[in-house]
């Protein structure tokens, strides 16, 4: 888990290191197969709780947005 300050430094440093696109896997409710989080480079979980996957694209969305204000020193509404 990280806070919104620390998504910020880590989606900067990817963009700033050139590693180059940045794939989000959303898992079921019974998680993501052991495989693929092998295969990551990194691990990311916004909550314990179970979510639909309509309202996660949402909540994941609203977070690389205010990541992205974030990193460009701008402005968001709490």
């Amino acid at each position: 888990m990280l806070g919104s300050l620390e998504l910020s430094k880590k989606i900067n440093e990817i963009f700033t290191n050139s590693y180059g696109n940045i794939d989000i896997i959303i898992g079921s409710s019974l998680g993501i197969h052991d495989k693929i989080k092998k295969e990551a480079d990194m691990c990311l979980s916004l909550s314990k709780m179970t979510f639909p996957h309509g309202l996660f694209r949402a909540i994941i969305l609203e977070q690389i947005y205010r990541a992205f204000k974030i990193i460009n020193n701008e402005t968001y509404h709490k």
